[in-house]
């Protein structure tokens, strides 16, 4: 056998010494092809016309002149010869300052991974980092893009405060102001450091590919999800407009949904209101919103008067009026599906449309009726949260991340969906979302930037659409246009709309729809309720 390898192993270098030419020619051939590729992406669309022309001139020239083809082959392959005469370039390794980083970085992860009674350590002060560190890249800046190292076996890496004293050492050291994504391979004992590439913003408000009960969050990385949804990414030329896949964090609701309904925190300015405007536009495709503006700064009026849009309400007194209805709604939409199992018909059209519940900041609301000695309108929530799954209503709350104590028990009990958005700490996420963050939150981070958990998935990081204000000065007017197109048509005028079928009033017979207060019915007047509107009012 060992005859065998040396001659094997002679007559590979014989026939690499004989071919080494045909290398260098084949070589040479697929750097020019290269060349031309990278030459042919970077002329401008306009110039490619006449540069076609003048090669097609030049061909046709060639083949004309005596020995044309003849002399044009050798130099193609005399060029080709020279291009790749030289192999392929070894990496040098890193650079001294990249060295240099090295082994700060290998020093400083010494008293985490070395014991005294080892007695042949990875780590160890004075040591060779490149013992421990099997794979890196850098920047063009020198700093650190990608890390591979071992670690002992003895490290306690099934222990969070282990490894995440560990992740914070090394975010430090390789850089703030990044974000970082640990991988542990905990039966190889790897761990992996990567920089994530920043989230894309140019994605704007515009019709998701998607089916009834699914609302696209957002954004996210594409190694989170297994899925992609065609979008338009913003330019300053529309002309300039891309076309792309994206992986969406999307949302689904419905009676099988285990995460019902969605609770949003985050800072002021941090995007959670343009959120919610994302997902009224989405809701109003293919069922009915109810806004409750806490803030009351005109922030949805935008949607008033649109056809889906059963009414905005920015005060305490129509809050808890439109609040109460939507309980007696929610009561309504089971008593019927209810009538409708037992008698072996199917449910009415009118409690199969969703209807949705969007409030934001309705801490401050809650704050002026405990002033007012009112009821707190997040108690008005416990019915359509707690059985809004099975009647088809959904409810979105959001408010500012230092408000969530404020927050009603029910309301962060049933709240399973969670979205934090804007800087935050690790320890303030954890709250919110129930689980740490896989990468390392950043103090700064544009509108719409945050994580989100659904139910016990995984946390992914999200970049929401970019969905403002269409009334508002600073909104650019492309932005403006593509909210306004997402609208439905203006809803008729009471007057001219078609009256309700006697059939609708059928399940105004049920007993806890009749049983609100006098407050309440008033209010449902005033509110655009569609089919669904004529039992509430019992």
């Amino acid at each position: 056998m060992a005859g065998v390898r040396g001659f094997a192993r002679a007559t590979g270098d014989g026939a690499a010494d004989v071919l080494q030419p045909l290398i260098a020619l084949c070589r040479g051939l697929r750097a020019m092809a290269a060349g031309g590729r990278r030459k042919w992406a970077q002329t401008p669309k306009e110039r490619r016309g006449p540069a076609l022309f003048l090669m097609a001139t030049c061909v046709v020239g060639i083949a004309l002149l005596p020995y044309g083809p003849t002399l044009s082959a050798v130099s193609l392959m005399g060029a080709a010869f020279w291009a790749g005469r030289k192999g392929p370039v070894k990496d040098p390794g890193p650079g001294e300052a990249g060295r240099e980083r090295l082994r700060i970085l290998y020093e400083a992860l010494v008293p985490y991974f070395s014991a005294p009674e080892d007695p042949n350590p990875l780590y160890a002060h004075g040591g060779e980092w490149s013992r421990a560190f099997d794979s890196f890249e850098f920047d063009d800046s020198g700093r650190l893009t990608r890390l591979r190292l071992r670690y002992p076996p003895y490290f306690t890496d099934g222990d969070a405060e282990s490894r995440a004293r560990v992740e914070r050492l090394l975010y430090a050291k390789s850089g703030r102001g990044r974000e970082y994504s640990f991988t542990w391979d905990e039966e190889a004992n790897h761990l992996t450091l990567t920089v994530l590439p920043a989230l894309s913003t140019a994605i704007g408000a515009q019709r998701f590919v998607t089916t009834p009960g699914e609302t696209v969050l957002g954004f996210t990385d594409a190694s989170s999800v297994q899925r992609t949804l065609p979008v338009t990414e913003a330019a300053d030329d529309p002309a300039e407009e891309v076309r792309r896949d994206a992986p969406p964090v999307v949302w689904r609701t419905g009676p099988r949904s285990t995460e019902p309904h969605l609770l949003a925190l985050g800072p002021p300015g941090s995007g959670t209101t343009t959120l919610l405007r994302s997902i009224a536009l989405q809701a109003l495709c293919h069922g009915q919103v109810l806004v409750v503006d806490g803030s009351g700064t005109g922030e949805y009026a935008f949607l008033g008067g649109r056809a889906g849009v059963l009414g905005i309400e920015c005060g305490l007194a129509g809050t808890l009026a439109t609040l109460e209805w939507a309980a007696h709604e929610t009561e309504r939409r089971l008593i019927a599906a209810n009538r409708a199992r037992q008698t072996g018909h199917p449910p009415p059209q009118d409690i199969l449309r969703p209807l949705w519940l969007v409030l934001d900041r309705p801490t401050v609301l809650g704050q002026l009726a405990a002033a007012e000695g009112r009821r707190d309108p997040q108690e008005l929530l416990q019915v359509p949260l707690r059985h809004g799954r099975a009647a088809q209503v959904r409810v979105v709350v959001a408010d500012h991340l230092d408000a969530a104590d404020a927050l009603g028990e029910v309301v962060r009990s049933h709240t399973r969906a969670r979205v934090v958005l804007g800087p935050a700490s690790e320890d303030q996420i954890r709250a919110v979302l129930g689980a740490p963050p896989h990468t390392t939150p950043t103090p700064e981070m544009p509108p719409g930037r945050g994580y989100v958990r659904l139910g016990t998935g995984p946390v992914h990081r999200l970049q929401v659409p970019a969905t403002p204000d269409p009334y508002d000065e600073a909104t650019s007017e492309a932005q403006r246009q593509a909210v306004l197109g997402l609208l439905p048509e203006p809803e008729l005028p009471r007057e001219a709309a078609a009256p309700c079928p006697v059939e609708a009033a059928g399940p105004v017979e049920a007993g806890p729809v009749e049983a609100g207060p006098v407050e309440a019915a008033e209010r449902v007047d005033m509110v655009k309720a569609g089919p669904a509107a004529g039992p509430a009012d019992g």
